[in-house]
This record gives structure tokens, sequence and C-alpha cells, in this order.
């Protein structure tokens, strides 16, 4: 498991994505957005992003638009929660990149936050 980032807790998955590339980092990132999302829906994907980048939901929506999301399909479920159509959430990675100067640290910080879901996938 080493050669491809993976461990068997979160302190060693994050030490060793510190030494991945970005291009490696982007791809993890975006590939567990769409497994979750076909998992557990959208929603958790856009909350779970939410709290580890720590942006709040206007700094979503910028941050969505920066990574080439279309901003008109930024909008809410029944129950109020900020949503984005599931095929866009890839957007959300150049997206931090662009907004912020740490957006590689942030996307760490995603993929740490869901260590979980890795490894059940």
């Amino acid at each position: 498991m080493g050669a491809t980032g993976l461990s068997a807790d979160p302190a060693e998955y994050k030490a060793r994505l510190a030494d991945q590339t970005d291009e490696q980092i982007d791809a993890w990132a975006a590939e567990l957005m769409r497994d979750v999302a076909i998992r557990r829906g959208v929603v958790r994907v856009v909350e779970d992003f939410r709290t580890a980048s720590g942006i709040d939901e206007r700094a979503f929506e910028r941050v969505f638009a920066s990574g080439g999301g279309p901003p008109a399909v930024v909008g809410r479920d029944a129950a109020g929660r900020l949503m984005v159509p599931a095929i866009t959430l890839h957007a959300l990675v150049p997206g931090i990149r662009a907004q912020v100067a740490d957006g590689r640290d942030r996307l760490i910080a995603y993929l740490v936050a869901n260590f979980g879901e890795i490894v059940y996938v």
C-alpha cells in the first residue's frame, strides 16, 4: 500500500499524502467525491468538503465557480441544504486551489477526514 499513499490509519495516511504529487492529490480528491456521492449522496460530499476545507457557503460557491462549476446550478435540496449536481463536484478541486493559497493542504484535509470512506471503498 505504501506506493499508493494508503495506510492503515489516518495519521500515517496524512503523512504519505504529503509525499504525493499535486496531480495525484487532485485525482484522489475528485475520485473520493464521486465515490461518496454515489454511496452517500451529494449533500454529504458538500458538507464534508466544507467542513474539511474550513469554508462557509459563500466561499463554497466561489470555490465551485472558480473551478469551472456553473454558478447557476448551485442550489438547495428540500431540507435547505446546499448542493450541486454530482457530475460537477470535481470543480471543487481546481476551485479550492484557485481560491486559497493552501488549497493542497485543504484537499489533503478532505482526504484524511474521509479516511473511513476510502477504507470502505
